[in-house]
C-alpha cells in the first residue's frame, strides 16, 4: 500500500490486464467516477460449468454513490458482456455507447428482461461533463462498426483509452480519425491506456480490403459450388463484404447461428450492411442450385453447439453437407481453440468437402487489433507522457511497454499493471497507488458470484476422481446403527465389478460410525467429519484415487 494524494485523479483497473477479456477501467476524481467498458471473458476448460467470468465489482459497490456513467468503446463481448450483470447489482446512472454497441446492449438487456431507460448514443462529436471530469471521443477502425477511443480530462491531466483499434488505410468502414488523435496529442496527453492484443506481431496488420480480394477470388474459383463461410458474428465489416460479394455474384445468403442473426439484423437496420433482399430461409437454400447459395454461420472456433460444428457432425436439422461444398474459415484461432477447430476441420474433410483456412497463401482473415508498427503510430500521434498497456496477457503488455520505450517514453513512465492496481494522476504526474486485488466472479446459469474457487475445485475432483456417497441409517436416540452403511459411487469405480473393495469401505465406515455412536458427545457433524477424514486416506491407500466423499446420515426413529 502506498500513500495517495486524497484529491488526485485515480485510474483503477478492474479487469483486462494479464488476460484478453473482461475489460473494465475506472477514472475517479474526488466524488465522481466514470467507468470505461464492462466486459466478460469466456472460461477455459478448467472452469467447469462456468458460462462467463466477470470482473470483481466490489470497488464499485463501495463507491456506488460516486458513479456518474459507464462509457463503452465498442460492442464486442469483452467490452459490453458484463453490463446485464453490472446493472443487476449496481446502480449505473447512465450508459453512453456508440450506436451499434447501443443496439447490441439493448438486445442483451431485453434477453434478460432488464429494463434500463438511460442508454444513450454518442458520436465523435459528443462531449460530456460530469462535475470536473470532461469526456470526448474519437473514431477508430476495428472489426466492428462505431469503435471509438475515449479522452477523459480532469483538473490533474488527460487520460486516453484506445479501446480496440488498428490502422487500416483502405478499410471497409470509416477510417480512424488521425487528425483528432494528433490534435489531442498536440494539446497534451498524460496517460495512454493502449490495446496490446497484437503487440507481439511485427509490422502492420493486413488491411480488410486484402481479405476482401482473397474472398472474392474464392467466389470466382468456386462459382458453381455452395459456399459455407464461418466467421466471427461481430466482424461486421467482413460480413458486409460477404453480402456485397454475394450480391455481385447473384448468390443468396442463408444465416445460421443466433449471434450471427442478431448482429446482422442490427447492422441491416442501422444501415451498416446493404442488400437485405438476398437473405433467404433454409428451405429456400435447399431448393436452389449450389452456385446460387452462400451459408454464413457461426462456429469458426469449433464451438460444440455452434452451427458449423453441428453441420460437420451431421446433426444440423436444416442443412446437410454435400460432397461439392466448399467451407471457408474467415477467421483465426483464438488461443486455446486450436484443437476444437482442428476437430471440426477433420470432420468436414471426412465428409469429402473442401476446407480453406487463413494462411500465408490465402488472406482469409485479418485481425482488428494493432500490430507493432500501428502501436508505434498511435504513440506518435497521442504523444503521451506515460503509458499503461492493457488488453493482453503479461508478455503482450510487456511488449507494448518496450515499444513505448523505443518511441521515447521513459521506462519509469511505463506501467505494467495487474487487475486491482491503481494509478494516481496529480498535476500531470503519475505514480502507483494502492492495489485492491479481487477474485473473478463466475456466472453459472442464473447464479452470479455463488460459484467460488472451492466449488470449481470440487468439480475438478469429481471430473478426475469421481464421488463416493456413504449412506448411514442410525437411531441417534438409541445410539444404534440400523443397517450396514451403503456405498454408491459415480465416476470412481463400478460397484458391480469391485465388490471386494466396496465391502472393505463399508466395513471401515461401519467401524467409524460405531465408534462415534459409542461416544455420547458425538453428533451428526462429528460423524460426517470422522467419516470423511478417515475414509479419504483409507481409500487413497487402497486405490491411489481421491474421490469426493459425501456422507449422508439419516436419523430414523423406531
Amino acid at each position: 500500500m502506498k500513500n495517495e494524494e486524497p484529491n488526485a485523479t485515480k485510474i483503477i483497473v478492474l479487469g483486462g490486464l494479464g488476460e484478453v477479456g473482461k475489460n473494465m477501467y475506472c477514472v475517479m476524481h474526488k466524488d465522481s467516477i466514470v467507468i470505461v467498458d464492462a466486459g466478460v471473458s469466456f472460461p477455459g476448460s478448467e472452469l467447469m460449468g462456468v458460462d462467463y467470468v466477470l470482473p470483481d465489482f466490489t470497488f464499485l459497490k463501495e463507491n456506488e454513490d460516486k458513479i456518474k456513467a459507464l462509457l463503452i468503446t465498442h460492442g464486442h463481448e469483452d467490452h459490453i458482456g458484463g453490463i446485464p450483470f453490472l446493472l443487476q447489482s449496481i446502480n449505473i446512472p447512465a450508459i453512453y455507447a456508440p450506436n451499434h454497441a447501443k443496439e447490441l446492449i439493448a438486445v442483451k438487456l431485453q434477453d434478460r428482461n432488464i429494463r434500463y431507460d438511460n442508454l444513450f448514443v454518442y458520436t465523435d462529436k459528443t462531449r460530456l461533463k460530469f462535475q470536473e471530469i470532461e469526456v470526448e471521443f474519437f473514431r477508430l477502425t476495428h472489426s466492428i462498426p462505431d469503435s471509438h477511443g475515449i479522452s477523459i480530462t480532469t483538473p490533474d491531466g488527460r487520460i486516453i483509452c484506445t479501446g480496440d483499434y488498428k490502422f487500416d488505410l483502405t478499410p471497409i468502414g470509416p477510417m480512424s480519425d488521425l487528425y483528432k488523435m494528433a490534435k489531442l496529442g498536440e494539446e497534451g496527453v498524460d496517460l495512454l491506456i493502449g490495446d496490446s492484443t497484437n503487440a507481439l506481431n511485427e509490422g502492420f496488420s493486413n488491411s480488410e480490403s486484402v481479405v476482401d480480394e482473397s474472398l472474392n477470388e474464392m467466389f470466382e474459383q468456386w462459382k458453381n459450388n455452395r459456399l459455407i463461410i464461418a466467421t466471427f458474428a461481430s466482424n461486421i465489416y467482413r460480413v458486409k463484404h460477404i453480402f456485397e460479394t454475394c450480391y455481385k455474384h447473384n448468390r443468396k445468403i442463408c444465416i445460421f447461428g443466433r449471434s450471427m442473426e442478431n448482429n446482422i439484423n442490427i447492422s441491416l437496420n442501422g444501415g451498416y450492411i446493404d442488400h437485405k433482399e438476398i437473405l433467404i430461409t433454409p428451405e429456400e437454400a435447399n431448393n436452389l442450385k449450389p452456385g446460387e447459395v452462400t451459408i454464413l454461420c457461426t462456429g469458426s472456433q469449433g464451438e460444440p453447439l455452434a452451427a458449423l460444428s453441428r453441420i460437420s457432425n451431421g446433426t444440423h436439422k436444416q442443412i446437410k453437407l454435400r460432397p461439392d461444398d466448399v467451407v471457408i474459415f474467415s477467421s483465426s484461432a483464438i488461443p486455446g481453440n486450436a484443437l476444437s477447430i482442428t476437430k471440426t476441420i477433420n470432420k468436414l474433410c471426412l465428409k469429402g468437402v473442401k476446407v480453406y483456412t487463413n494462411n500465408i497463401l490465402q488472406d482469409l482473415h485479418t485481425s482488428g487489433h494493432a500490430n507493432e508498427e500501428e502501436i508505434k503510430l498511435m504513440i506518435r500521434l497521442i504523444r503521451p507522457k506515460y503509458l499503461m498497456p492493457f488488453h493482453g496477457d503479461y508478455r503482450m503488455l510487456k511488449k507494448q511497454a518496450n515499444i513505448g520505450i523505443n518511441c521515447g517514453i521513459p521506462k519509469e513512465n511505463t506501467f505494467i499493471m495487474k487487475n486491482g492496481d491503481t494509478l494516481c494522476l496529480k498535476n500531470h504526474v503519475i505514480t502507483r497507488g494502492e492495489s485492491k486485488p479481487g477474485a473473478d466472479i463466475y456466472v453459472d446459469g442464473n447464479r452470479v458470484g455463488e460459484i467460488g474457487s472451492a466449488v470449481i475445485k470440487d468439480r475438478k475432483i469429481m471430473a478426475n476422481e469421481g464421488i463416493l456417497v456413504v449412506i448411514i441409517n442410525v437411531d441417534m436416540k438409541k445410539r444404534e446403527l440400523l443397517i450396514k452403511p451403503n456405498i454408491t459411487t459415480r465416476g470412481f469405480i463400478l460397484v458391480n465389478e469391485n465388490e471386494e473393495l466396496i465391502h472393505k469401505i463399508e466395513n471401515k465406515a461401519e467401524q467409524i460410525v460405531q465408534a462415534d455412536l459409542d461416544n455420547p458427545k458425538a453428533n451428526f457433524a462429528t460423524m460426517k467429519s470422522d467419516i470423511t477424514e478417515t475414509l479419504y486416506p483409507y481409500i487413497n491407500s487402497l486405490t491411489g484415487r481421491k474421490p469426493i466423499i459425501l456422507p449422508i446420515i439419516l436419523d430414523i426413529k423406531r
